[in-house]
């Protein structure tokens, strides 16, 4: 597995901190890269404009993303500001904790 640390880029959030992600070192593809970050992150990958490897360099295809090396640190650039439209809403068997046997018991 391949690690690296992903972001929204914010710059007018006081916090915005990485999370990790790991990547299967057989798929190191640029869609598989967004696919992952966005899932991690709860971000719609239609409004990521592009992936940044930070400090100032665009992810652009599948070479790019092979070349990196664990805890490097991306942001996703998105397209839209207003907060309402870019965040996904997990789906109850994505969410945290979520117990399928437990929702089927009946009182």
């Amino acid at each position: 597995e391949l690690v690296l640390k992903v972001r929204i880029q914010t710059p007018n959030l006081r916090e915005n901190d990485f999370i990790e992600i790991e990547l299967d070192r057989q798929e190191l593809t640029y869609k598989e890269l967004l696919r992952v970050s966005c899932r991690e992150l709860g971000v719609n990958p239609e409004y990521v404009q592009k992936i940044r490897k930070l400090p100032n360099t665009m992810l652009r295809k599948d070479k790019d993303v092979a070349r990196l090396q664990d805890f490097q640190e991306l942001e996703l650039v998105l397209t839209v500001s207003d907060k309402n439209l870019l965040f996904r809403v997990p789906t109850l068997s994505e969410q945290s904790g979520y117990n399928k046997k437990a929702s089927e018991l009946t009182y």
